[in-house]
């Protein structure tokens, strides 16, 4: 089944039901369906087509919602972009992607203007409840392929370029019925969305309520973690999923753990390992709170996933990222190729209905995915995270290649070198930059950030950058990260 389907066979099972509340709006199936109708008439005025790509530069919001469902019912696939972003990233991505048209706000639209030759936009106003759209009538729905692109995120690239993951309407519904199925949702549930379009969790959020006939509530952005409790009770919320930074956090400063009763029946996290303290602490509180460890890389969504019951109280480390998942093969390999056995160290290749179609503009995947990740067997043919391959590391939940912060680095006239390593782990692990500088001077602070927050996203930003005048290398001549990470307090001088 295509995305799009669940909230058409929605609006006419149960069209008075709540679909989506956002900070702008509560709209119900009927309101979804006629407002992603009149959007998908707009775009498809603009030349928009089946097989198109539509990038959505929009504040979190119930009506962006119908227009990742209005660029669905045109065939097309959305590619959703972070709002905080400055306009001179997201014309680079628009170059990358070649979309079709760019959906985004009047403000916004006036400063993409003059970074880029831009494709149509359709622009809404700063409340999005209202559009520029020429009166059309409803498109017809065009045929199509559950093989078909349904959307692509950008994802920090090793190269030094974020790199966009194409996933089909196949791989993306692989997961979507797994784990719906899984949870058990039903029309009754609320689910809050707390991750943005432009991460992979927002999938099961949004595209699992919608099967289910339930309601999924927008998170506004920037919601401090103190308020996500009050959040959850304020609407209500029986489904949650988010990275464990953000549940450390809501135990550490929300107090989620004071509370005599809680709407929730379920728990998903993903995205990083979960504190095991904070995990026992919440599993003994709320003994009767379905937990799942989610896991999987953008290019698979979900392809593995833990039910947590009881934690050993001897229990130091994670817990496991489990077994296989929506239909998912998963293993590990030696070095050599050769498969692991229980209890050995290897890498996870995966293989089955989630994987992505590959990277835009690259070749198609063939074959499984090798994720990069290092992972133990167990000896019930299940597995628990180790480390990483590469340099690859995880920032309260987002995907950050060092590469691509240190390139952007290199951009500035005055870097030489640059190395990027990350400190400390969950909701306290911060971004920590090195450079050598041509002039010998510590990089004023109050001139790179700028300089960086308008070739990065905003959580690839290092927390601090200093000076150094050589960095730490091995033997091999390849720089010392583990020394920068050991040493971070004392190497290198700071700028103003």
């Amino acid at each position: 089944m295509r995305l799009e389907e669940h909230v058409l066979r929605a609006a006419t099972a149960t069209p008075d039901a709540v679909a989506v509340c956002g900070p702008d709006a509560c709209l119900t199936y009927r309101e979804l369906n006629a407002r992603a109708d009149e959007l998908a008439a707009g775009l498809r005025a603009l030349g928009v087509d089946a097989g198109d790509r539509v990038v959505l530069w929009l504040p979190k919001s119930a009506f962006g919602v119908a227009v990742t469902q209005a660029v669905l019912r045109l065939g097309a696939a959305y590619v959703p972009v972070d709002p905080r972003v400055p306009a001179l990233r997201t014309a680079a991505l628009i170059g990358d992607c070649a979309p079709a048209a760019v959906v985004t706000t009047a403000g916004r639209a006036t400063d993409l203007a003059g970074q880029t030759a831009l494709p149509p936009v359709l622009v809404g106003h700063d409340d999005l409840a209202r559009w520029d759209l020429a009166p059309a009538p409803r498109p017809p729905r065009p045929s199509t392929r559950d093989v078909d692109l349904a959307y692509v995120l950008y994802t920090s690239g090793s190269t030094g370029n974020p790199k966009g993951v194409c996933v089909s309407h196949s791989a993306a519904s692989a997961f979507v019925d797994w784990a719906a199925d899984e949870i058990g949702l039903t029309g009754g549930d609320r689910l809050a969305n707390h991750a943005p379009l432009q991460f992979d969790l927002s999938v099961f959020d949004l595209f699992a309520a919608f099967r289910a006939g339930g309601s999924v509530h927008l998170v506004p952005e920037s919601t401090p973690a103190r308020n996500l409790v009050r959040f959850i009770d304020d609407h209500a919320i029986t489904v949650w999923y988010s990275v464990p930074s953000a549940l450390t956090m809501m135990i550490e400063f929300g107090r989620l753990l004071d509370h005599d009763r809680l709407p929730l029946r379920t728990v998903v996290f993903a995205g990083e390992p979960f504190p095991i303290e904070h995990l026992r602490a919440l599993r003994q509180r709320w003994p009767a709170l379905d937990l799942y460890n989610f896991y999987g890389p953008t290019e698979t969504n979900v392809c593995a996933f833990h039910r947590v019951g009881a934690i050993p109280a001897d229990r130091t480390t994670a817990v496991p990222i489990g077994t296989a998942a929506a239909g998912d093969e998963i293993w590990a390999v030696r070095p050599d190729g050769t498969i692991t056995e229980p209890g050995e160290e290897g890498e996870l290749m995966v293989a089955g209905p989630t994987l992505m179609t590959g990277y835009l503009n690259a070749e198609p995947l063939h074959g499984p995915y090798a994720t990069g990740d290092v992972v133990r067997r167990l000896s019930d043919c299940a597995f628990e995270y180790v480390g990483r391959r590469d340099h690859m590391v995880k920032v309260r939940g987002y995907r950050v290649e060092p590469a691509e912060i240190e390139a952007a680095l290199h951009a500035h006239p005055d870097v030489v070198e640059a190395a990027v390593v990350v400190t400390g782990t969950g909701h306290r692990a911060r971004l920590r930059a090195w450079v050598r500088t041509r002039s010998g001077h510590p990089l004023p602070l109050g001139e790179v950030k700028p300089f960086l927050a308008q070739r990065l996203a905003p959580h690839l930003v290092p927390d601090s950058i200093r000076t150094i005048d050589r960095l730490p290398r091995t033997p091999n001549d390849k720089i010392d990260r583990r020394a920068l990470v050991e040493n971070h307090t004392t190497a290198g001088r700071d700028g103003l």
